[in-house]
């Protein structure tokens, strides 16, 4: 198994780009997210790699973080996502984006990702639920750009921040009428059901 490559940037057309290795050139696919990290051509860059044995090829996918290639090992463990599934997603969103839509169960996010419909949304959300604690040690990646999320993970997020705990919030979220709501209905509905019980 290839762990990382450090060599010079020799190419990057996204999704594919190629590194110099003491004379080895490697062709390998990231997502966007790793994209936007690298240096100019030419530039020496170190990246976390995962290599994908078919019968008919070998391919290396390269992460700029361990968190980033940690989501996409998981993203493929799940039925019916591949690669180019795990890579639409990491381009779409961020690992913490990606991470706060699992938690609080929204698919309405993940399906704006090109390529991601709904039942291989909803298949990702119920698979991934428990396998997201190992990631990062339980918590959140922290220092990652801030990407779009739907208003359900918005509202996660802050019901989080005011204290309640994530099994809690999830409950909560659960018994609101998610249906054309902003994040502050969500919100609001949920302080609501939480003051009831």
């Amino acid at each position: 198994m290839i762990g990382f490559l450090k060599g010079r940037l020799v190419s990057k057309q996204p999704p594919a780009l190629a590194l110099d290795v003491g004379g080895v050139g490697y062709e390998l696919e990231a997502p966007m997210s790793t994209f936007y990290a690298l240096p100019a051509v030419g530039e020496v860059v170190t990246l976390h790699t995962h290599l994908v044995v078919r019968e008919d090829a070998h391919l290396l996918y390269g992460f700029s973080s361990s968190e980033e290639r940690q989501l996409f090992r998981d993203l493929l463990r799940v039925s019916g996502v591949g690669p180019k599934i795990g890579l639409a997603l990491l381009s779409g969103m961020n690992v913490k984006a990606i991470l706060l839509c699992i938690e609080a169960q929204d698919v309405e996010a993940l399906v704006r990702v090109p390529g991601i419909g709904r039942k291989t949304a909803e298949r990702l959300l119920i698979e991934m639920r428990d396998r997201i604690r190992t990631l990062g040690g339980g918590a959140l990646p922290t220092g990652a750009a801030a990407s779009p999320v739907g208003p359900a993970a918005e509202a996660f997020a802050a019901l989080v921040a005011l204290g309640y705990k994530p099994p809690e919030v999830t409950r909560l979220l659960a018994g609101v009428n998610k249906d054309g709501c902003g994040t502050e209905d969500l919100i609001r509905e949920a302080l609501r059901l939480a003051a009831s019980r």
